[in-house]
């Protein structure tokens, strides 16, 4: 004798098809991209703050350079692979900036004249 199990209804599932997908974003990683697809000659300029890299990655055959800042160097290696995939990475290294970085950005406060 065999029992009939009722029918447990079933659950809508999510479609991973229609999934939207929202830009990735430096700022989640903590990363900011100083020159983006630059030459290794501007990417030279001093003026630039000591803690910047500089990242080769390739897309589409194409070898880029990016200036980039980053707390640690596995969130700059995170960021592009999540942005570019797997094998894109080729190389990081240090920039060539020479501006320290608490005072990369930094603007001096205007002086205010005393009123006469």
């Amino acid at each position: 004798m065999t029992t009939a199990t009722p029918e447990r209804p079933q659950k809508k599932k999510v479609e991973e098809n229609k999934k939207e997908e929202k830009p990735i974003s430096s700022n989640e990683y903590g990363c900011e991209i100083l020159l983006e697809k630059t030459t290794i000659e501007k990417s030279k300029d001093p003026s630039f703050p000591d803690d910047a890299y500089l990242i080769w990655y390739v897309v589409n055959e194409e070898t880029h350079i990016d200036l980039t800042r980053s707390g640690k160097k596995s969130d700059l290696f995170d960021f592009y692979y999540d942005m570019y995939g797997s094998g894109a990475v080729q190389k990081i290294e240090f920039g060539y900036g020479r501006i320290s970085s608490r005072m990369w950005g930094y603007k001096q406060p205007e002086k205010k004249r005393k009123g006469k």
